[in-house]
């Protein structure tokens, strides 16, 4: 399956897509939450899905995406998950995965804008393979690392740079502000992922493209991920985990390149559809 969630009447609505078709899927009478994805709500949607079909609304195309599924208890990330965005940082490949965490209320739609944070000079970009948490995991055994795992997501992990690492502290400061975790348009569950470590993934700024990787380049795959993480913190179901951005960002280039206003990202993943998120300044 794939699950969207769309704006109407000023409200966020849960729905799917069937055949390339959009559907409002709120007469199942569940948004995707944390209740949803630890009470095997895929399976109950799906076989909602298969036997009452007919109660579901086609919508438009034009319809406004949010974020596919509701707050999560947290964004995960994981820095340096290709060995080209390490090189072109200036960075050694790390011996475990580097983790930090992204504010939860930096979570926009697909193609919401992205906000140039106040003093902000060095707004980023990241295209990124997100993984959402299907039911709580605690000290994983990597063999069933893939159990917990409810789908994938496209994910750009928006970064501003001088906050990250030129002002003391960890990562998060440079990764949490808000409009900084456009995620969608969809949320694909594993079985819609013919192979999830052999994916394209781009972002082009401006029409140029800057990021062109392949998830088979990963240095930690996802189920040592999931385990990995699953030591340190308890995920919850509906939780995300960032896997890493290939090489491109504006960091890494000979000058820098950042985002101001005006300019226009679009990214995308094999499976997972495209995104595009117009930047505009911050304004009291």
């Amino acid at each position: 399956m794939k699950l969207i969630r769309f704006r109407e009447n000023g409200k966020e609505k849960p729905g799917v897509i069937i055949d390339e078709r959009y559907y409002d899927a709120s007469v199942f009478g569940e948004d995707y939450n944390e209740v949803f994805f630890e009470t095997n709500g895929l399976e109950r949607l799906k076989n909602f899905i298969e036997n009452d079909s007919a109660q579901l609304k086609e919508l438009s195309n034009d319809i406004t995406l949010a974020a596919p599924f509701q707050r999560p208890s947290k964004i995960v990330c994981i820095g340096l998950n290709y060995a080209d965005h390490a090189r072109e940082t200036g960075a050694a490949l790390p011996p475990e995965p580097v983790i930090f965490l992204k504010s939860t209320t930096a979570l926009t739609g697909p193609n919401d804008q992205i906000i140039i944070p106040m003093y902000s000079q060095k707004t980023d970009w990241e295209v990124e393979l997100a993984v959402v948490i299907g039911k709580k995991a605690s000290y994983v055994e990597e063999a069933n690392a893939m159990e917990y795992v409810a789908g994938y997501c496209l994910h750009n992990d928006v970064s501003e740079r001088e906050f990250q690492l030129e002002r003391n502290g960890t990562w998060d400061k440079g990764k949490g502000c808000d409009t900084f975790a456009p995620i969608g348009p969809v949320l694909a569950t594993k079985d819609e992922i013919a192979d999830v470590d052999n994916l394209r993934l781009w972002l082009s700024v401006n029409g140029q493209l800057m990021q062109d990787g392949n998830t088979a380049n990963f240095i930690f795959k996802i189920p040592f991920i999931v385990s990995y993480v699953s030591r340190f913190m308890t995920l919850l179901p509906g939780d995300v985990i960032s896997t890493g951005t290939p090489a491109g960002v504006g960091l890494g280039m000979n000058p820098q390149v950042y985002l101001k206003e005006g300019d226009v990202v679009e990214l995308g993943i094999d499976g997972l559809g495209t995104s595009k998120q117009k930047v505009v300044a911050y304004a009291n």
